[in-house]
């Protein structure tokens, strides 16, 4: 049985899936794993593959949702995107998005934020 803040979660994953094929995005992967690394959407767009990971929330009063990819968040999606794209053999250029979704019974707020944030090699 899975809690509230799975079920919102995976509402918001499949939101994001919507809203991304609309926009010309090809999706690749939902929820790709690899060992403890996981990543919601892998997909394409243009010249990118793009690594994005969706938070959703019920509304903002401890913030908005993007800013709960926190560091430490970010080096594991680094970490999964470069396992990603040499196990595919994947050479476009990857770029990290963050798709924030409030989520509650009056509002649904999608808010796509392209870049979100770059590796520090």
């Amino acid at each position: 049985m899975k809690t509230e803040q799975q079920t919102k979660g995976l509402a918001g994953e499949e939101i994001a899936v919507d809203y991304l094929l609309r926009n010309g995005y090809r999706i690749y992967e939902k929820n790709w794993r690899c060992g403890h690394l996981e990543v919601d959407i892998i997909a394409g767009i243009d010249d990118y593959i793009v690594i994005i990971e969706v938070k959703t929330r019920k509304n903002t009063k401890c913030g908005t949702p993007e800013n709960f990819v926190i560091k430490q968040k970010q080096k594991n999606l680094i970490r999964a995107a470069n396992y990603y794209t040499t196990f595919r053999g994947i050479t476009k250029e990857v770029r990290f998005d963050i798709i924030s979704i409030i989520l509650s019974e009056q509002l649904e707020d999608i808010r796509h934020i392209t870049d979100a944030f770059k590796p520090c090699w």
